[in-house]
């Protein structure tokens, strides 16, 4: 009989290696074979594939039929090979021509009827296929997305014989026109703004600064004080994401199970999971791995509300992400990697009851349960966030008294952008990613603030780590004023946003 090529793409975290479907028709007892490492849902793709040709008025061969996925030591899952598996069967005996499959690459789950589903992790697949040069025919229902990969020819079908009437040249599909996708504007009057933030002038500054170097944020103080206010309005105030991140940022959405919101194309992600979730929602796994809440967050904002509440071995897997910028998560036969660049915004009461140093009411904690709230927080974890904030209850003067009006998130925008335009062109990296030698290189201070800066620390108690952050914040904040050099008042500043390590400590 003969053999037919057809090529696709498996999912493997944000890649998209690529997986060649070779099928073989021999003469025997009508059966078909698929091998190569298929999981449970391309098996029962032997059913939805015979289904679909039938039902698509095509001939399904009454012969040996052998499938072969290569490379064979990869896993394949999920039904995005039903449409190259057919295609290759209808190749094979020669009810569509073979010779311009090899300039195709296909994914699409079918239905019994023929007509071809969305599959999820398109993006991805979209990358890889325009780096090859090759052409994508997909479900229409994906079309949105892949065309967001402008080099790319894209194809939409809705049906299965749509997809060989194309491939025989009778009725060709017009190749899908890429979509410039219209953005929202964050900062419209719509959208949350840091002018409806009134008073705390000093937990604003220190989001500017967060927001400028891309460090980690731990605000501190009692409920209704604005914490949360002001870290969902974090995103507004950062710059706007490039097209290498925002493709990126794109295709972990399109690998989670809600799928990538083209709405919100070149929108930094804010995410703020319950203190409830567990590892796996925090880091990501599953049977077939999927990016967690952590990944989601990449190029974004990862904001965990009432700190403590959150289970210790949850947290403590924050900690290699935070330094590395990436989660891999093991399985017996592969790894998956997904980035997980993000910046880490906390929030928590200063006690169980939340009141304590709140000048309003009276706290009703213990010593004993104040000091076993805040030690569910260790040592290590607090020395990889940036910034220690407190956030203190308002006055009622403050709130009915307003003397001027608050800045609004262009305004600060603005400023942040400017500050990392400065670092891009200093160290090609954001302050907060700089590592011990760049610190070394575009931190320099003179002897009278090292001077300064060594008393503090050994005041304070602050580690080796703490030490090179506060010399990173102090970097930021000589970048927001356009200065050259970090200066003592810089320095001084940057101390100010470790005031929780002396109060966590006792």
């Amino acid at each position: 009989m003969s053999i037919a090529t057809v090529y696709s793409r498996a999912s493997q975290g944000i890649h998209a290696p690529l997986v060649t479907v070779e099928t073989h028709l021999s003469p025997g007892l009508p059966k078909m074979n698929i091998v190569g490492l298929p999981e449970e849902e391309v098996k029962e793709s032997r059913e939805r594939v015979r289904s679909a040709i039938i039902n698509a008025g095509l001939t399904f061969p009454s012969c040996r039929i052998t499938i072969n996925l290569a490379p064979a030591d990869l896993p394949k899952e999920g039904g995005r090979y039903d449409l190259p598996i057919a295609l290759s069967i209808l190749a094979a005996s020669q009810q569509i021509p073979t010779d311009s499959l090899l300039d195709y690459e296909f994914a699409g789950e079918l239905a019994l009827s023929g007509e071809l589903r969305a599959i999820k992790g398109i993006l991805p697949f979209s990358l890889e296929t325009s780096r090859l040069g090759r052409k994508l025919l997909i479900p229409e229902s994906n079309i949105v997305e892949a065309t967001l990969i402008e080099k790319l020819t894209v194809f939409g079908a809705s049906h299965l014989l749509r997809v060989c009437l194309h491939l025989s040249g009778k009725d060709p599909i017009d190749a899908a026109v890429v979509r410039i996708l219209p953005q929202e504007d964050l900062l419209s009057e719509e959208r949350v703004d840091f002018k409806d933030v009134t008073g705390q002038k000093h937990a604003k500054r220190a989001l500017e600064i967060a927001a400028a170097g891309g460090h980690s944020v731990l605000m501190a103080g009692p409920p209704g004080t604005g914490k949360t206010m002001m870290a969902i309005r974090l995103p507004t105030i950062l710059p706007e994401l490039n097209e290498d991140d925002a493709l990126e940022v794109a295709a972990i959405k399109s690998m989670s199970l809600h799928g990538f919101n083209a709405a919100l194309w070149r929108q930094r992600p804010f995410r703020a999971p319950h203190h409830t979730a567990s590892a796996v929602a925090l880091v990501g796994g599953g049977r077939t791995p999927r990016p967690g809440e952590i990944s989601l967050a990449h190029h974004g904002v990862l904001f965990l509300d009432e700190l403590p509440e959150y289970d210790r071995k949850v947290l403590e897997v924050l900690r290699e992400p935070i330094e590395s910028g990436r989660v891999i998560i093991s399985r017996a036969n592969h790894q998956t990697e997904f980035p997980a660049s993000f910046q880490l915004i906390a929030a928590m009461n200063p006690c169980p009851c939340g009141y304590l140093s709140d000048p309003k009411r009276n706290c009703q904690c213990t010593v004993e349960q104040i000091n076993r709230y805040r030690n569910k927080l260790s040592g290590p974890l607090m020395d990889r966030i940036d910034m220690h904030i407190e956030v203190p209850s308002l006055k009622s003067t403050e709130l009915s008294q307003q003397t001027e009006t608050p800045e609004s998130s262009q305004v600060i925008r603005e400023r942040v952008v400017l500050a990392r335009a400065r670092q891009l062109k200093r160290a090609k990296q954001i302050n907060a990613k700089l590592g011990t030698r760049q610190i070394k290189q575009f931190c320099h201070i003179a002897q009278t603030e090292r001077d300064f800066l060594q008393a503090a620390i050994e005041k304070l108690g602050l580690s080796a780590r703490a030490f090179h952050r506060v010399l990173k914040v102090a970097r930021t904040i000589a970048d927001l004023e356009d200065k050259q050099n970090i200066e003592k008042t810089h320095l001084f500043e940057a101390l100010s946003y470790r005031r929780l390590d002396r109060n966590l400590s006792h």
